[in-house]
């Protein structure tokens, strides 16, 4: 991600979320400096936002010290990325017509970096048409601005223009200032739009467990990470995302429902009823088999050294239960854990069991727990393997390429 940016909050009541985004940025490892509006200062105070970056605060033009030098026009060329956060619809107007009346705006029309507005509005600003011409400019100006959430707003209304969550945001920033994997480019030029918006994506995560008796199960080594990390990314492009989650210990991403179940067969029902979805993404590595016969008390030694018998059945297949379904979503991926051969197992997983993509990866390592992967994405048309990144990226090229997909 980018490491240095230049925050800008304007005013409104959401300009208490760029608290917590500060924080986001700094546990990511990025360096951050606020610039606070007039009107955001009526929301948040300049102490609060230098003691959670652990920056001065800039307010004004009118600052002596820092303006003999010049130091607006440092401030604006010394970021990796400017984040205007949150932005008013009287802020967009300012940036779309140039006008540099304050720090802020001056920042904007000096700096040479890339921009990224995050809007938070009513819903009738958000909508009208001096808005749209606004926010149209500023993407032909190479300006990002993210759409806005749909919501609940603090003045009673409900509808688009609300702030997304710090947690999208923070993924959006993340993603703007990465390498992209398949160009080897920076994507600073390009736009975030959130390509995914008004689309139910529909994630598993994780393994299952399946009982053998009270307190002993079947299970696997999948930590859930990968497939949260795609929840997480399908939710910062827009969608409304749906999270079947076995049993893992990670916190559920901002902006996504997550059910949690615990078999194979728990599974099943909880994917089942979130339908209809226009991708689904089964990320969960569930259990094979379970035991035929769970007992009901705790199975004991017996001092024999005989063991007890275990018979096990196969468990139902999620993948291939979806590609059956009358309401198979318009996409539906499926991934492969491998050992060997992990493309050509991939290939014939993907036909066996009619799935539009397979998304292969080798566990033979750390994969199961880790924080990086490395994946082949499996298609009809043919493979493209990624390079090694950390999951959150592979989850970005992911939904791009998703996005990129069923556009």
């Amino acid at each position: 991600m980018a490491k240095k940016i230049l925050l800008i909050v304007g005013g409104g009541i959401a300009a208490y979320k760029a608290c917590e985004l500060v924080r986001l940025i700094r546990k990511d490892g990025g360096e951050v400096t606020c610039v606070l509006t007039e009107g955001g200062a009526k929301f948040v105070t300049a102490m609060t936002l230098a003691a959670l970056s652990e920056n001065a605060v800039h307010t004004t033009l009118w600052d002596l010290k820092n303006e003999a030098e010049m130091g607006h026009i440092q401030l604006s060329r010394e970021a990796d990325l400017v984040v205007v956060c949150p932005a008013t619809a009287d802020l967009l107007a300012r940036m779309a017509q140039g006008v540099a009346d304050d720090m802020a705006t001056t920042l904007l029309l000096a700096t040479d970096k890339p921009v990224m507005a995050v809007p938070a509005m009513n819903v009738k600003m958000w909508e009208h048409p001096a808005t749209r011409r606004n926010v149209a400019r500023l993407r032909e100006d190479g300006v990002t601005v993210m759409e806005p959430d749909e919501g609940a707003m603090a003045c009673g209304e409900y509808g688009p223009g609300r702030l997304p969550e710090p947690e999208a945001i923070m993924a959006a920033i993340r993603n703007f200032g990465s390498i992209d994997p398949l160009a080897g480019q920076p994507d600073f030029a390009g736009e975030m739009h959130r390509d995914l918006y008004g689309k139910h994506v529909l994630v598993t995560a994780g393994p299952t467990h399946e009982p053998i008796d009270p307190v002993r199960y079947i299970a696997n080594r999948s930590s859930g990470k990968q497939g949260f990390a795609i929840a997480a990314a399908a939710a910062a492009a827009g969608a409304r995302v749906t999270l079947v989650a076995g049993p893992v210990n990670l916190e559920t991403p901002q902006g996504v429902d997550r059910v949690d179940v615990e078999s194979a067969r728990e599974m099943l029902a909880a994917v089942e009823a979130a339908l209809p979805a226009d991708v689904a993404i089964m990320v969960a590595a569930v259990a094979d088999w379970r035991a035929a016969d769970a007992a009901d008390q705790k199975i004991k030694k017996d001092g024999s050294g005989e063991v007890p018998p275990l018979a096990l059945a196969e468990n139902p297949d999620i993948l291939a239960t979806l590609a059956k379904s009358p309401q198979r979503p318009g996409l539906l991926v499926g991934f492969a854990a491998e050992t060997e051969n992990v493309v050509a197992h991939a290939s014939a997983k993907r036909e066996r069991k009619d799935a539009d993509w397979i998304v292969a990866n080798d566990v033979s390592g750390d994969v199961m727990g880790g924080d990086a992967n490395t994946v082949h994405i499996v298609t009809k048309a043919g493979t493209t393997s990624l390079e090694t990144m950390p999951k959150a990226r592979v989850a970005a090229a992911l939904i791009d390429r998703i996005a990129d997909e069923i556009a």
